[in-house]
């Protein structure tokens, strides 16, 4: 599944309302979208400025894609060629094989061996990540059934307070579905979405990707970067990695720290005195 926001003269547009409609899209296998691969469509809309296409199966890897959508009832059809995926999707994986292949220098397509061993790092990288904030970076998605919203927010579907459900956690409107009976199907995601996130996101792809490079036998491996070499071969000089705060440095887990779940412990009250000598009897 792919879901897609429409870019529609450089912001972030909903058709439908206007009558429009997101009718296609289409895979290309280089960023000159010249060799088609697949295509599907038309989407279905989720929510609010979000359509969903089913994808066909294809290897996996990285695609280039052409969206088209007509803005408007009339009006002519537009093409959006910003959209770029890593294939296949739902891994439960923040970053892919791809993005961290990129940050290596590893020329695309991988092979099987390659993805398998950055799937690994990634994982790695993302395990920390889900140990310094505490939580998991990958929502759970809830349907509820036959859900009213609120009074009066039958224009804000989208937005979690519209609806009778309450979690622990941050909850979003992933989709909904108007039912024959004037009610909703509604799907949430509950938790902590990190790959909407993009410090996340880089975080786990130049960790995995530095990682893997100092992996003897890693895709990508180079060990410590050298920076000369004397004439004879005697003497190897290597390059200091960049300080916390250069371009180039590695993120550090502290640049997370705004999405640290917090673990807090009602203080200790005193203790009440028995009734009736208390204003007031005490709850159990």
């Amino acid at each position: 599944m792919l879901d897609y926001k429409p870019m529609y003269g450089g912001a972030h547009y909903d058709p439908e309302p206007a009558g429009g409609q997101v009718t296609s899209v289409s895979l290309y296998d280089g960023p000159d979208r010249t060799t088609f691969v697949a295509g599907a469509g038309p989407a279905n809309r989720l929510r609010a400025g979000v359509y969903r296409f089913t994808l066909p199966d294809v290897p996996p890897g990285r695609y280039w894609a052409t969206v088209a959508f007509t803005p408007s009832d009339g009006a002519q059809p537009v093409k959006d060629e910003s959209v770029r995926l890593d294939l296949p999707l739902g891994l439960g994986l923040v970053t892919s094989p791809e993005a961290v292949a990129k940050e290596l220098g590893v020329p695309l397509p991988l092979t099987a061996e390659q993805r398998d061993d950055l799937l690994t790092a990634i994982r790695k990288a993302q395990s920390d990540v889900v140990g310094y904030l505490g939580q998991p970076v990958i929502p759970q998605l809830v349907t509820r059934t036959a859900l009213t919203p609120h009074w009066g927010r039958d224009e804000q579907l989208e937005d979690a307070d519209s609806w009778p459900f309450e979690a622990d956690d941050l909850v979003q409107v992933s989709a909904y579905r108007l039912r024959g009976d004037g009610t909703y199907d509604v799907d949430f995601l509950v938790g902590f979405d990190g790959a909407a996130n993009d410090p996340v996101v880089r975080y786990v792809t130049t960790h995995a990707a530095e990682s893997e490079r100092l992996r003897p036998g890693g895709v990508g491996s180079q060990g410590r970067r050298v920076s000369s070499v004397s004439a004879e071969g005697q003497s190897i000089s290597y390059e200091s990695a960049p300080a916390t705060g250069q371009a180039g440095a590695l993120p550090e887990l502290s640049s997370l720290s705004r999405w640290k779940r917090r673990l807090f412990q009602p203080l200790n009250r005193p203790t009440r005195p028995p009734w009736p000598y208390s204003s007031t009897r005490g709850r159990r």
